[in-house]
Parts: C-alpha cells; structure tokens; sequence
C-alpha cells in the first residue's frame, strides 16, 4: 500500500507538472507580439506556420488575416481579397508563404490601424473540409510625429503631409483655443500655400509672428498624423533656440506638449 502511495503521488506530480508546462507553452504561443510603426512608413507583423504545422508546406498555402472586427487579408493560390479599408496596401508576399513566412505587410501604415491583428492557415481536414488553424497573434501600435520648430520672419516652413491619406492641415494661435483649417488636399496652391506631391510636403512661405503656433496634420478620419509647434523669432535668436531645442519633444499628453513650449518661448506680445 505504502508503494502505491508512492506511485500514485509521482503519477499526481507528473501530471500536474506536464499541465503547467502545456499550459505555459500555449499561453506563449497564443500571446500577442507588439510592434511599433510610425505613421505612412511600411508595417511588418510577423507571422511563420511552421510553429503550427511543422515543417512541410501545406498542398495550397491559404493563408488569412483579421482583425477583431473583420476579415483584413486572405490569400489562396492566385485568389486574393483585401478589406476596403486596406485596398492597395496589404500583402503577403507570396515567394517567402511557401517557405513559412505568412508575415501581412502593411503599406503607408495608418493610425487608424492600430489594434490586434490574427493569422490563420486553412488547411485540408477530413472528408475534403478545410480546417482553421490559428498561427500568430500582433498588436500593432502606430504613432505620429511630433515637433517643434523655429523660423525666422520671412522664411519658409515646410510640413511633411508624411501620407497621401492626410487630408487637410489645421493651425491653432498660441493666443487662442481656436482651430482653422489652413489647407486641404485637392486645392489649388495659392500665394503662401504649396504642395509638392511627389514627396508629400506642404510648404507655408514667407512666414509672419502671426502664423506662430500650432500646426496639426489630420488623416482622412480626422486623426492627428503630425503636431509642429512653430515659434517666429528674429534670426540670431532663432537659431540659437532651434540648436537646442527642436526636436526635443516631451513625450505624454498633448497638453503637457503645449506646456513645455510655452515655457521656452520668450514673453512678448504677437503682432
């Protein structure tokens, strides 16, 4: 009797021992990966069935992507179907698919595609059906740009649009909480606003105290893409600021961001 204690108590730890392993092993496996991109640049989100299915290539590589609210991505053999909202800008390349690699590649990556991202293989099961098979789970992470500028009066100031998806650009005065819209994608170029296509840029020429203050560039759902706050300073006093302080952004809230450049700008009255 004292040896089947014995026994059963080795058996007991064995399998809870085994329970705890198999269980850490699927939590691995199941827990998201996290990426980070900035906003209009190229998104990789990691993906390899091998994991999965080991490593002999699938009959038919059917590969699909989604997001908790849809379906993103799905490739099969030459058939393919992207969402609406990603026609044109995702893709599995279909060379690296065969050898494991189902990564979905995002092009001109935007803030609104910030959320969780799940791959599955469809493979063959019994009686001709097509199982699901989960591969990875990413939670992709997209940010924008932040900055601070100084110009002297009379130069120019160059915004980058950073997408052709940014839409319009508005401007807030330092001395006010209003927002007016300065420019919109389709306008003609008028006398101080031009933009170069080609590279998406925007530039306000011969700038004035007046157009000091804040500069948001907005995408097509109206989320901010870039924040530049620009100060308008007399030429020495501008470099000498822009060659310790641009580009030195705090990071957090936006209003902490209004904060630390109200507290390096020098007390005078705009005209």
């Amino acid at each position: 009797m004292k040896y089947f204690r014995q026994w059963f108590f080795l058996q007991l730890l064995c399998f809870l021992i085994g329970s705890l392993v198999d269980s850490f092993s699927l939590s691995s496996a199941t827990s998201p990966l996290s990426v980070t991109f900035k906003v209009g640049n190229q998104a990789v989100l990691p993906c390899s069935w091998k994991q999965r299915l080991g490593e002999e290539a699938p009959s038919t590589c059917y590969i699909q992507w989604n997001s908790p609210a849809d379906t993103v991505f799905e490739l099969q053999g030459e058939k393919k179907w992207q969402a609406e909202e990603f026609q044109g800008r995702v893709e599995v390349p279909e060379e690296k698919l065969k050898s494991g690699d189902c990564s979905l590649v995002i092009s001109d990556v935007q803030i609104g595609d910030t959320g969780r991202y799940e791959s599955f293989m469809l493979v063959d099961g019994a009686r001709s059906t097509k199982t699901k098979v989960f591969i990875q789970s990413v939670k992709l992470s997209v940010s924008d740009y932040k900055s601070i500028l100084f110009r002297s009066p009379g130069e120019d100031l160059v915004l980058d649009l950073y997408t052709q998806h940014s839409g319009k650009v508005v401007f807030q005065d330092r001395n006010s909480s209003e927002w007016s819209v300065v420019w919109m994608r389709g306008e003609e170029d008028s006398e101080r606003m031009e933009q170069d296509v080609a590279n998406e840029r925007l530039t306000i020429k011969n700038l004035k105290s007046s157009d000091e203050g804040m500069y948001k560039v907005m995408d097509e759902q109206g989320l901010a893409v870039s924040t530049v706050l620009l100060s308008v300073i007399e030429g020495s006093k501008a470099v000498k600021l822009a060659q310790t302080m641009e580009n030195q952004v705090p990071t957090g809230e936006e209003s902490s961001f209004g904060r630390f450049w109200d507290k390096n700008q020098p007390n005078r009255q705009l005209t």
